[in-house]
């Protein structure tokens, strides 16, 4: 287990709890390694003996069907691009012991699997990872009110760009295509979480 690891989970294990299940937001821009961090500290509050559930904001993405109507199919990422108001939702009803059930984002398949996850009533901690997740908008705001730690992770803009650029090579673009891709959309979103991020209660 990493330093961060270890360290993050001390302060979720003592952090106090608004509702009988503990939510942890981690958010920041795209490819600054929140699925990976969110991933590795589920896996230590799990090895802490305490029942632990992911959930990625991803699997809010609109249809690309309602993305093409409206314009935006290349803004895909943007917030925009979500179902904010069905996220919220979901996040408002997270810290109470009941069972859930959350949309899945398919990578391969691009577009989301309604239902795909899921989380038991023995859930004690949830951590949600997202871009927009502390996002000062509306809509997005209204869900900080939920977390009982957030997490704000940030990254240099030259590293995300090579980091993003290469993402899309291994999704099969071409390297040209895949520079013009995170120039048009991935790194105006990037820089746009962190001009509208909320206060965080840790900063990576």
């Amino acid at each position: 287990m990493s330093a961060q690891i270890t360290a993050l989970l001390e302060q979720v294990l003592k952090s106090p709890r608004r509702q009988a299940r503990r939510v942890v937001a981690i958010a920041g821009p795209p490819a600054s390694g929140k699925s990976t961090l969110a991933a590795g500290l589920v896996e230590a509050i799990r090895g802490a003996g305490v029942h632990s559930q992911l959930v990625p904001m991803d699997g809010f993405h609109l249809d690309n069907r309602i993305l093409g109507d409206r314009g935006i199919l290349d803004c895909k990422g943007s917030p925009p691009s979500f179902d904010a108001i069905g996220l919220l939702r979901l996040v408002q009803v997270l810290g109470a012991s009941q069972e859930l059930y959350f949309p899945i984002f398919d990578r391969d398949r691009d577009l989301s699997v309604a239902g795909a996850g899921h989380i038991a009533p023995e859930c004690d901690t949830i951590v949600i990872e997202g871009n927009y997740l502390l996002m000062d908008a509306p809509i997005w705001r209204d869900m900080a009110r939920y977390w009982d730690l957030s997490i704000h992770l940030s990254c240099d803009e030259a590293e995300l760009e090579a980091r993003l650029i290469q993402r899309w090579v291994d999704h099969g673009l071409a390297r040209e295509d895949a520079r013009i891709r995170t120039h048009s959309n991935d790194l105006p979103n990037a820089r746009l979480v962190g001009q509208t991020a909320l206060r965080a209660d840790v900063v990576l």
